[in-house]
C-alpha cells in the first residue's frame, strides 16, 4: 500500500494565510525603516560635509535642507541632539514611529541612532 504524502488543502489556507499576515506587516514597517536608514544617512552626511563647522543653529539648518529633499517627517532640525565626542561634533536622534496595523492592533518602533562610532543600531 502507499500512502499519500503533500499537503492538505487547510494546511495550505493556514500557511497562505501566515505568509499573507507576515507580508502585511513587511510592507507596513518598510517604510518606517527605509525613512530610519535615510534620517541616519543625512545626519552623517552632514558631519561629513563639514557643515559642523558652524554653531548649532547652522547644524540644523543645514540637517533641515537634507530633510526637505528628502521628505523626512519623523526627525526635524529641532529634534537633534548635537554634541562633541574627542573633539568631534556628534549628532544623535531617538524617535517612535506608532504603525496601526488592522483594527486596534498597531506596531511600535523606537529609533536611534548617532553620527558617531557605531551610531545606527
Amino acid at each position: 500500500m502507499k500512502t499519500q504524502r503533500g499537503l492538505s488543502l487547510i494546511g495550505l489556507i493556514l500557511i497562505g494565510a501566515l505568509v499573507a499576515a507576515a507580508a502585511m506587516v513587511l510592507i507596513k514597517v518598510a517604510p518606517a525603516v527605509i525613512e530610519y536608514y535615510t534620517i541616519l544617512k543625512n545626519v552623517k552626511a552632514v558631519v561629513q560635509s563639514g557643515e559642523t563647522q558652524g554653531t548649532v543653529a547652522d547644524i540644523r539648518k543645514a540637517y533641515d535642507r537634507r530633510a526637505t529633499v528628502d521628505d523626512i517627517t519623523s526627525v526635524g532640525a529641532q529634534d537633534l541632539d548635537i554634541g562633541k565626542s574627542g573633539g568631534q561634533v556628534v549628532i544623535s536622534f531617538a524617535y517612535a514611529k506608532k504603525i496601526p496595523l488592522f483594527g486596534n492592533v498597531s506596531i511600535c518602533l523606537d529609533f536611534e541612532g548617532s553620527s558617531g562610532p557605531g551610531g545606527g543600531r
